[in-house]
């Protein structure tokens, strides 16, 4: 099984990996990486693992990050000292959440909830049933949206970014109409293909498609405008500059 470490600690790499060694199972360590952008860069260049070791609390973020630019398909084992973003991790590709000091049963039941989900004898493993229950690819393709009193259709590809205002969330249209949606940002986060689709912000998720221009602001935060946007005060949260760069060069 050919497994990637995502940590930040060398004390906390090297302590998983033997713990890995104790396991009967045959692993091969594919991969080490200590920052979201070192993991980015790897899954970029690099064939996915057919299972992931990832610290939630790396040096240059969260993991989670790494999730808005990577399509990952593979299953991921979280690590972490912490408990609060548990429920965050199974809105991924979890399917286990191991608090730090991980010991060699906690290690044996998350392999043991890994081969539940695979439903294989012995050490033959079905891998692309494991990521076709664990991926969903079924990115939402249009809304349908109020006209006074008639509804009409509007297909993904013709949005140019979404936006919370006053507790509701609006589309704007490459035609520039902007209309009411029942769904907020943090729903639409899971709908939307995150190739096409970032969330720059707690008030916007963007099309790629839809940016005219990307000014230097203060604290390493940027400054964008938006085609069919009259909002000149649009700036992508500090935490998550770094990811959407990378968004915007894969």
């Amino acid at each position: 099984m050919k497994i990637l470490i995502v940590e930040d600690e060398k004390l906390a790499r090297d302590y998983l990996i033997d713990l890995l060694k104790k396991l009967t199972i045959d692993t091969t360590i594919v991969g080490q990486v200590d920052s979201v952008k070192e993991a980015i860069k790897y899954l970029l260049k690099n064939p996915e693992p057919e299972l992931i070791f990832m610290d939630i609390n790396l040096g240059d973020g969260l993991c989670f990050e790494i999730f808005e630019v990577i399509q990952l398909k593979c299953p991921v084992i979280f690590t972490t000292a912490y408990d609060e973003y548990a429920i965050q991790a199974f809105k991924v590709n979890s399917i286990d959440y191991l608090l730090k000091p991980i010991d060699i049963s906690d290690m044996e039941q998350a392999f043991s909830k890994f081969e539940s989900i695979l439903n294989y004898h012995a050490h033959e493993v079905d891998y692309s049933k494991l990521n076709q229950s664990l991926t969903d690819d079924d990115y939402k393709q249009r809304f349908i949206v109020k006209i006074g009193d008639n509804l009409k259709t509007i297909p993904t590809t013709d949005i140019l970014f979404f936006n919370s205002e006053n507790k509701s969330t609006y589309l704007t249209s490459n035609e520039g109409r902007r209309y009411m949606i029942d769904y907020s940002l943090d729903k639409l986060k899971d709908l939307l293909d995150p190739a096409d689709y970032f969330r720059i912000n707690r008030r916007y998720i963007i099309n790629y498609s839809a940016i005219t221009d990307m000014i230097a602001f203060s604290n390493s935060r940027l400054k964008i405008s938006l085609q069919q946007s009259k909002d000149e005060d649009i700036i992508v949260a500090r935490d998550r500059v770094q990811a959407f760069k990378l968004w915007l060069d894969k």
